[in-house]
């Protein structure tokens, strides 16, 4: 080789280090995160400890999301879900169906509750311990809506009983004090609540829940069908932040417990053991063999019932209204 064909071969590979140097030291562009709101029902609550356990150690915001959490009416969330106004909620099973049935394009993508979480809480002397044992009794509800009611008429139809069996009350969210009171015989409650309460305050119960007796479809995230079809990959990744939150709750529920004490008005003053005690009911609820899986058979009973009950006029194409293909 001549010196003339050495320099130009030491320049040319002197060129192409300089040049792999600079594509590898190069900062890659990160992508913006996704700006969306989660709706939740009711109020800040410790029985949504796997969105704060989720928000805190960064889930969302690994998957590419700044999530903005928001509480309110079901219903309403949903509508927005199905409109394209906002992108995912959690909601429950009936209230996906009842949105399709009034041309909403909700779809469930990932199951949270594994068991439907309503029930009807008795002091023990009262002897209500089926279904059938709601003959003739009091019974206090929050009111003919929402998953209380819906839950509340699976009861009845599998004790073989009907609303006119039954001296139904309305008593709005105070099931506690109705009960205390003597206003009512039973009441309908959310398991993981109002009779962890009652044993709190020394009292022996007995809980007749709905999935003792039928399957139906609780609370999962929601999205809408443009998003589910256009946008899979995003869908996944904030199912399976979700998805880690809930593991994380379930397996470190102390640690979720004190993760919830940032979002949660007044929690850091609220009785400590009664707290964490409706955190372990709620983990019952929620533990799975396959998380975030949903399974078809809650969804054919959880028609039936709706349809039973004439909120629903015609059966829906079910297999249009969930999916378990997004989950890891």
């Amino acid at each position: 080789m001549t010196k003339r064909h050495w320099h130009i071969t030491t320049l040319l590979l002197l060129g192409f280090l300089i040049s792999a140097c600079q594509t590898l030291t190069e900062p890659t562009e990160t992508p913006e995160p996704i700006s969306t709101r989660l709706t939740m029902g009711y109020i800040p609550n410790i029985q949504f400890a796997p969105v704060y356990v989720a928000m805190e150690k960064g889930y969302f915001e690994d998957a590419g999301f700044n999530v903005e959490l928001e509480y309110g009416n079901e219903t309403d969330a949903v509508a927005l879900v199905g409109a394209g106004d906002q992108t995912f909620a959690i909601a429950s099973g009936e209230q996906v169906l009842l949105a399709r049935a009034q041309g909403l394009p909700v779809v469930y993508v990932a199951a949270w509750y594994q068991q439907y979480p309503v029930g009807v809480v008795a002091f023990s002397d009262q002897y209500i311990q089926t279904p059938e044992d709601l003959s003739g009794v009091r019974v206090g509800i929050p009111g003919l809506y929402g998953a209380s009611y819906i839950g509340f008429r699976a009861l009845l139809d599998a004790g073989e009983l009907t609303e006119e069996d039954v001296n139904l009350l309305s008593i709005g969210f105070n099931q506690v004090e109705a009960l205390v009171s003597d206003q009512v015989d039973t009441a309908v409650i959310y398991l993981a609540n109002e009779p962890v309460v009652l044993r709190s305050q020394g009292y022996t119960v007995d809980v007749v829940a709905v999935s003792d007796y039928l399957q139906l479809v609780s609370n999962g995230l929601v999205t809408n069908e443009e998003t589910f079809r256009e946008n899979p990959e995003m869908v996944e990744a904030f199912i399976n932040a979700l998805l880690r939150g809930i593991t994380d709750t379930i397996e470190n529920p102390d640690e979720a417990y004190q993760i919830s004490k940032s979002y949660v008005e007044n929690l850091e003053e609220a009785d400590p053991a009664l707290q964490k005690e409706i955190l372990a009911e709620s983990i019952k609820l929620w533990k799975a063999d396959k998380p975030g899986y949903t399974e078809p058979a809650g969804w054919v009973n959880m028609q039936q019932v709706l349809l039973d009950m004439g909120l629903l006029e015609e059966p829906l194409a079910l297999d249009e209204a969930y999916t378990n293909d997004l989950l890891p």
